[in-house]
């Protein structure tokens, strides 16, 4: 089946289902604010590399956290007993979200292009995406960032500048959206990390129904 071209003008998106056994369902568009909120809306997001067009994703297998059942590690409990470990929520949006490109870049290289910076920031600015700082003994330690829709919240990456710094910014994130009664936090692909992590892989119908109940006003 071929990827669907997606016309810039048009802001819409083909049937979810009908994506690649990869995910790859179509390519094109634009970073718009409404095209990607549509997108998460849909459990479609953008993956490419600089220099590519815009490509968008709907993996078959989808992989997610429950907030509330996040899992913490006998040795990250006794680290957070033995430090001061607490995060904030838009320290620096734009910074956090440049760390974490940089982390890619230095390592296995990053989707993170200057566009996708720009498109976030005003998803951002729209009150629609977060970053979550976490400090260590009040040194920042590490962090994350990701679209925030209804009880969803869609994570794109993190970073560590500290020992279990991302580590940190995810165990008290996941607490507080447990505390907001949110469903699901989307992993988008599955990491040995995230799995140890409480991750979890669910079908794309079970996906689709957390997306339908977080969705909901």
């Amino acid at each position: 089946m071929p990827v669907f071209a997606l016309d810039e003008k048009e802001i819409y998106f083909p049937d979810p289902t009908l994506a690649e056994e990869d995910g790859l369902l179509a390519a094109g568009g634009d970073l718009s604010v409404e095209r990607l909120v549509l997108a998460y809306s849909n459990g479609i997001f953008p993956w490419y590399n600089e220099g590519s067009p815009i490509l968008w994703w709907c993996p078959k297998e989808r992989f997610i956290i429950r907030p509330s059942k996040i899992h913490v590690s006998h040795s990250m409990k006794k680290f957070m007993r033995k430090h001061d470990v607490k995060i904030r929520l838009n320290r620096d949006f734009a910074d956090t979200m440049h760390r974490c490109r940089l982390k890619r870049e230095q390592n296995e290289g990053t989707w993170i292009t200057d566009d996708m910076e720009k498109a976030y920031f005003r998803l951002h600015e729209n009150g629609l995406a977060v970053s979550v700082e976490a400090y260590i003994d009040d040194k920042l330690a590490g962090g994350l960032y990701g679209v925030s829709l209804g009880r969803c919240f869609f994570g794109e990456s993190m970073f560590s500048d500290m020992e279990n710094g991302s580590k940190a910014a995810l165990i008290l994130f996941s607490s507080y959206l447990a505390e907001q009664d949110f469903v699901m936090i989307d992993c988008q692909f599955h990491t040995d990390h995230l799995e140890s992590m409480g991750g979890e892989a669910i079908s794309l119908e079970e996906y689709n129904a957390l997306l339908d109940e977080g969705l909901k006003k």
